[in-house]
């Protein structure tokens, strides 16, 4: 069995080893640090196009809805039949 004393070289090995994963888990808890604040600017940002995507369909009134719905059954029906007849 191996003693480590203060001046053993496995000891100092050993040490050396542990200050570089010691740095290695430091520098990648910044990297997650990091990561996150750029992960809550996105999220932030999503949720701001998102609102501005509601606010588009909030401004629509329900009769230019009704519209546009009828327009796009319309052509619905139009490919459907143009579908049909070419088979």
């Amino acid at each position: 069995m191996t003693v480590l004393t203060d001046d053993s070289p496995y000891k100092k090995e050993f040490n050396r080893l542990i200050n570089e994963i010691r740095k290695e888990v430091t520098s990648l808890r910044e990297e997650i640090d990091e990561l996150e604040k750029e992960n809550s600017k996105l999220k932030s940002k999503l949720r701001k196009i998102e609102q501005g995507q509601a606010d588009i369909f909030s401004e629509v009134s329900e009769s230019e809805r009704l519209a546009i719905r009828h327009q796009v059954l319309g052509l619905i029906s139009k490919i459907d039949n143009h579908l049909e007849d070419s088979q």
